[in-house]
């Protein structure tokens, strides 16, 4: 007899059925083999198998057939062993599978924390554990469901925009020291703010916070931080006071959480800002397309306020330092004018003041001597040479040279206008010669003359009958209207 793949024996003189695999591994015909023991009476010449053996063919055919695939579905059962070994369940609407993930695989355990309910993508071997006799799967990897999609959106846009120039380290604006106001754009109920909150007032009490509230998660987020950080660069021609730093930030979260920070039309929000963003987006391990744009990027929004706000006592220590500098260098500056002061006091200037004075003065009576006599000398050598230059200018009399320019001008135009008015003439009748012959050969004068022009209804001109096809509806054009007609 036969037996078909789910065990169930045929008559041998049944014909046999067709398979979607020809030939079977030699793992799954043992396992064929296996159910007919089960299907009839065992024979003094049948083998009888053992537990073990039954379970090692089925083991066997299953890695064979199936090896290695990808399979989603959501966990259920999950517990976790102090070995580090995880065992959970992926089941779907209508179908459970066994699963368990060990502890040497740890690299992908760490980045994708499993619980009860999370839709996942695992990679693995179907087998069989031989001690209770159920088969499973052996996982090598886990990715929440989605994120390889999501994956290769970032790296898209990020690729994008990265051509663009967007993520130019020389775009790159440098933070104020010292601000006066930060404006805080991230949503008014999350504890990210709380902390930040907590952070700048510490460290900087005379900061001015502003806060911007927004949506940071759903459909739609994106916009609205686009629109604040647009928002806070037009504040000065809405009448409000300029910030001198924008923070876009928000807590922690899975991929699907902070996905609105990867919008498109944020990150060109961001880099037009005139204004510098820091962008703290979730935990250090975190990156979005925020983060690559902003001026500077904080592993976590409490890293951001630590960054942006200088520290009060960092800043009064640096104040006192720099005023004892200042005092120093006033006390120094007013020992030397001190000394400076009294080397003139002792100086012959302020014994003989006067003396200076009259040999200044003295000084000064010469040079306005010297200096009239060099502009007289210099008004009579300009006197000289323009005496010398109508001299020259007579001698060659314009007006003379101005009559005969006059009279060659009037017979070259005697001799121009006619010449012209003969060449207007000449290109007259050759543009009514033109005209007659396109006459001639106008589409319309070549209709009139009874001849036809058929075109498709694309327009294209049908210029033999092969282009003319059954069915193919045809205009023909004629001197008086168009006629439409269809090939049979």
């Amino acid at each position: 007899m036969t037996v078909d793949l789910f065990g169930f024996p045929e008559p041998s003189d049944s014909p046999p059925r067709k398979r979607a695999r020809t030939a079977k591994p030699a793992a799954v015909v043992t396992a064929i083999e296996l159910a007919v023991e089960a299907a009839a009476p065992v024979t003094a010449s049948e083998r009888i198998y053992s537990v073990t053996e039954v379970t090692r063919s089925v083991r066997d055919a299953l890695e064979t057939s199936v090896g290695v695939v990808w399979v989603e579905g959501e966990i259920s059962n999950y517990r976790k062993q102090s070995s580090g070994h995880q065992y959970f369940t992926l089941k779907d609407a209508q179908c459970q599978l066994a699963c368990v993930l060990f502890a040497r695989s740890g690299s992908w355990r760490k980045q994708v924390p499993l619980s009860d309910g999370l839709h996942v993508q695992v990679r693995g071997a179907l087998t069989v554990y031989e001690a209770r006799g159920q088969y499973q799967m052996n996982v090598q990897l886990v990715q929440v469901a989605g994120a390889g999609l999501l994956l290769a959106k970032f790296e898209a846009l990020k690729r994008k925009l990265d051509e663009e120039g967007l993520f130019d380290p020389d775009l790159k604006k440098p933070l104020p020291k010292f601000p006066l106001s930060i404006a805080l754009v991230t949503s008014p109920t999350g504890a990210a703010l709380r902390d930040m909150l907590n952070i700048l007032t510490r460290r900087a009490p005379f900061l001015r916070i502003l806060i911007s509230p927004v949506r940071v998660q759903g459909e739609g987020a994106g916009l609205e931080l686009a629109a604040a950080v647009a928002e806070l660069n037009e504040a000065p021609g809405n009448g409000l006071r300029r910030v001198d730093v924008i923070i876009v930030t928000r807590g922690g979260g899975s991929i699907e959480d902070l996905w609105e920070f990867n919008d498109e039309r944020l990150a060109r929000a961001i880099a037009a800002s005139s204004i510098p963003v820091v962008s703290a987006v979730g935990h250090e391990i975190d990156f979005t397309i925020a983060d690559f744009v902003a001026d500077l990027r904080a592993p976590t929004p409490s890293a951001a306020a630590e960054l942006v706000a200088p520290e009060k006592t960092e800043l009064v220590r640096r104040l006192e330092q720099v005023g004892n500098q200042l005092r120093r260098c006033a006390m120094v500056r007013l020992e030397r004018e001190k000394a400076q002061l009294l080397y003139l006091g002792r100086s012959v200037l302020f014994g003989e003041p006067r003396r200076r004075l009259n040999e200044a003065a003295q000084r000064l009576d010469f040079a306005s001597d010297a200096l009239s006599r060099g502009v007289k000398a210099r008004l009579s050598e300009s006197r000289q040479l323009i005496s010398e230059l109508l001299a020259v200018v007579r001698q060659h009399r314009p007006d003379q040279l101005l009559a005969i320019r006059r009279q060659q001008l009037a017979a070259l135009n005697q001799r121009l206008t006619p010449c012209a008015q003969r060449r207007l003439e000449e290109q007259r009748q050759r543009l009514q010669r033109a005209a007659d012959m396109l006459r001639l050969l106008a589409p319309q004068t070549v209709l009139e003359r009874g001849f036809s022009i058929t075109t498709a209804l694309d327009g294209s001109v049908i210029q033999s009958v092969s282009e003319a096809s059954p069915g193919m509806e045809l205009l023909t054009r004629l001197s008086d209207g168009v006629v439409r007609s269809r090939v049979f």
